[in-house]
């Protein structure tokens, strides 16, 4: 009995082949193959059933042929698609596609790649769960409806080319938010007092045995980080402390216990990854995706190395559970096992992407042992996840804290330390635990002052935020869920809602701030934290069986469209994009403003009533219309710049376009990679612009006089074009060898070079 598997991914399946015999053909449907249509809603809004209408995505055509051949010749189907909303809809789709009623469908979903899950897996199939297909057509219509009906409002409100999305919009609106709080920020002065004590009986270069204590209370009073405000409140403490006498007044020791951290989810795999390795939450993903789908490991063959990524479960299988428990017993030793397993409780009572969190496939497989095999940031992620899993089921850490405060006159001071008594998980993690050891002393010995050390600090603004503490509040309010963290991050950079900043934190663009102040003053719900959390709960309860999507839908859906109708008439586009005079220019006295229009922000130097029109500059990175200084306005102004003339008295231009910084002479442009375009010399413009000649030429191998065609040596080797079509040199063609004739006919025939509209296209879909 012959039997066709479908996966989403070729990798996938190139991995679970290995596990079945040659009666299984493994095919990949290379993610969803049904889709709404591109151009237009495909949704049923004026019968009220809110039904999609479905189209075969173009870019899956011939894979969707090949897969209803496979069928055709098969006895059974099994649609073993990730375990999550998306993979369940991919299987619903593709089981309408190939004629098999979703009811009687065979459906199998695994956890784990491994020879052991999958024959568990094909032993217990079950049908498709059309709640789950539910929830994620409820997720896709009701994205649909925000995003076609609400992003033209904003092409003719703000700026062309902008979106809008119901998750998207509500994490633009955290960054923003967060800007404001770092823009209305005020620093604040403090100090801290650092003491340096010594008792008596101790020779003075045993620096070993100084005792560093920061001042800690002033009577009764406990002292916080702002006690201290000024110089002239520290000078009068020292001077109190000047003839001051110490002693140890108190000695507490305590021993305390350290529980390992949960098993990963998708979130906190993320965000611990952007933490300690600085990758951004779709690079993380991607890289257990690889872990996930398989990876050839020397004898063992190709087997999958970590569980599903894409979970809020903090469940542990009993399987593994029991493997962790013999491989900790076998590697640390009996005490730094458990009696009984240590469970973890989601926090997320909605969490049901998986059934369990991410761990290794196989504890045994350490880090070390299949190191060679992996590249290092698939290393580093494996580390991450197995020390995470073993050490959940780890004894506790023990340790030993102390402090010991210091008392002259009416101040204390406090020295803290620590030491580890027994390392239980914390052996997985050597460097984790900082020991600070204290002397031995007695309570009542005096001690002498080496030094008081003031220093001055200065509160600091709440940080932007990073791809891990930006997943870590969308969490907390309920905003998105396992599987969408990561592309909604990736889509409001994609939109240049925000930008990396320096630190690769995410920097809000004056567009976002627009665009959220339009939302928050206009459409209430689509940028309000709770509705969105109440909103993926309504999800959740539809994927349980507990609610019906299409009445969720309408009652969302009702409102929205008649408030948008209202508002296109009301609101005034003049009244949404404010104008800021940065300041005036001191050569031409007329007023610098910035502003957002119709393709962004941008810097204007003089007013549309002058009798000379006004220029403009689009802003750069990291640059928005509030913060934008007049000297750097005028910096962006001072493009694009005449450097000279060349020798054919042609002008040498420079400037910045959509792909950087060039130089132009009549039609012909020359990118600068290196050179500054504010401060590049018409020397040093000359000079690009005689290499990028120089090098071209070297490019041509043949050209025929009154003829555009030339024979070019291109990235991939030598060509034939004519500057609008390509065409391919035949094999064992000497290039040098063609004559002008033979060029031309070759491209008369090369096919037309494809429109890069269409190619975008295919990318999205």
């Amino acid at each position: 009995m012959s039997t066709l598997v479908i996966v989403e991914s070729p990798t996938k399946a190139k991995t679970i082949s290995k596990f079945l015999g040659k009666d299984f053909f493994v095919e990949s449907s290379f993610g969803h193959v049904r889709d709404l249509p591109k151009s237009k809603m495909g949704i049923d809004i004026e019968g009220g059933t809110f039904e999609p209408t479905y189209t075969t995505n173009r870019d899956k055509t011939a894979q969707v042929k090949k897969l209803k051949d496979l069928a055709k010749k098969v006895d059974d189907i099994i649609f073993a698609t990730d375990e999550d909303r998306e993979g369940e809809a991919i299987s619903w789709h593709l089981a309408h596609i190939l004629g098999v009623k979703p009811e009687k469908a065979k459906r199998i979903a695994f956890h784990e790649i491994t020879k052991s899950a999958i024959e568990e897996a094909l032993a217990h199939p079950r049908t498709i769960d059309q709640n789950l297909v539910n929830a994620q057509q409820a997720r896709r219509v009701l994205d649909r409806l925000v995003g076609y009906e609400l992003s033209p409002f904003l092409w003719k409100k703000v700026a062309r080319g902008l979106s809008a999305g119901r998750v998207q919009s509500v994490a633009v609106r955290l960054c923003v938010d967060r800007e404001r709080e770092i823009e209305a920020f005020q620093s604040k002065e403090y100090w801290s007092v650092t003491g340096f004590f010594q008792d008596s009986a101790w020779k003075s270069e045993m620096v070993d045995h100084m005792i560093e204590a920061q001042m800690y209370a002033i009577g009764e009073k406990k002292l916080n980080k702002l006690s201290i405000k000024s110089k002239e409140q520290v000078d009068g403490l020292l001077t109190d402390l000047h003839d001051a006498s110490y002693t140890i007044s108190a000695i507490e020791e305590r021993e305390a216990k350290r529980t390992p951290p949960p098993p990963f989810t998708t979130s906190t795999l993320q965000q611990t990854a952007n933490n300690k390795c600085g990758y951004s939450s779709k690079q993380t993903m991607v890289i257990a995706q690889q872990l996930y789908e398989g990876m050839e490991i020397g004898e063992h063959g190709r087997t999958g190395l970590i569980t599903y990524m894409r979970t809020d479960s903090l469940n542990l299988s009993t399987k593994f559970l029991d493997e962790a428990k013999s491989f900790v017993a076998q590697t640390f030793g009996s005490t730094h096992s458990l009696a009984e397993p240590r469970v973890y409780k989601n926090k997320s009572k909605g969490a049901q992407e998986a059934h369990e969190a991410i761990r290794p496939t196989d504890p045994a497989r350490t880090p070390e042992s299949i190191k060679q095999y992996l590249d290092p940031k698939q290393y580093k992620i494996y580390e991450l996840i197995w020390k995470r899993a073993i050490a959940t089921q780890m004894a506790d850490a023990k340790l030993k804290k102390a402090h010991i405060d210091i008392t002259g006159k009416e101040y204390t001071f406090r020295a803290t330390g620590q030491s580890l008594v027994f390392p239980g998980w914390l052996s997985l993690y050597p460097d984790a635990i900082k020991e600070e050891m204290l002397p031995d002393v007695k309570q009542g010995d005096a001690l002498t002052c080496k030094e008081l050390k003031p220093e001055q600090h200065f509160t600091q603004p709440p940080a932007r935020y990073s791809d891990a503490t930006l997943v870590k509040v969308m969490e907390e309010y309920g905003i998105g869920r396992p599987s969408t963290y990561a592309p909604t991050i990736a889509t409001i950079e994609a939109r240049h809602y925000v930008e990396r900043d320096d630190d690769k934190r995410l920097k809000p663009t004056s567009i976002a701030m627009a665009v959220t102040d339009l939302l928050v003053e206009h459409f209430t719900q689509i940028s309000d934290y709770a509705f969105t959390a109440q909103m993926e709960n309504n999800l959740d309860e539809i994927a349980e069986g507990k609610k019906d999507w299409q009445p969720i839908i309408a009652t969302f859906y009702h409102p929205f469209h008649e408030l948008l109708k209202q508002k296109t008439d009301e609101v005034q586009r003049e009244d949404i994009l404010s104008v800021r005079e940065i300041g005036i220019d001191p050569k031409s006295g007329k007023p610098v403003y910035s502003r957002i229009g119709t393709y962004g922000p941008f810097v204007q130097l003089g007013s549309k009533d002058d009798e000379e029109k006004p220029t403009f500059a689009q802003l750069g990175k990291n640059q928005t219309i509030d913060s934008v200084t007049l000297e750097e306005a005028l910096k962006l102004l001072s493009l694009p710049k005449i450097l000279g003339t060349d020798e054919d008295g042609h002008d040498i231009k420079v400037n910045i376009g959509r792909f950087g910084p060039y130089l132009q002479v009549e039609k012909t442009y020359y990118t600068l990679k290196e050179d500054d375009p504010y401060s590049i010399s018409f020397a040093r413009a000359k000079e690009v612009i005689q290499e990028a000649n120089e090098k071209k030429a070297k490019e041509i191998i043949k050209s025929f006089p009154g003829s555009e065609v030339i024979v070019k040596d291109g990235r991939y080797g030598p060509y034939i074009t004519d500057g609008k079509k390509n065409a391919k040199i035949p094999k064992d063609t000497d290039p040098a060898t063609l004559t002008q004739e033979v060029c031309e006919r070759l491209i008369a025939d090369a096919p037309e070079r494809k429109r890069r509209f269409s190619a975008r296209r295919k990318l999205k879909s």
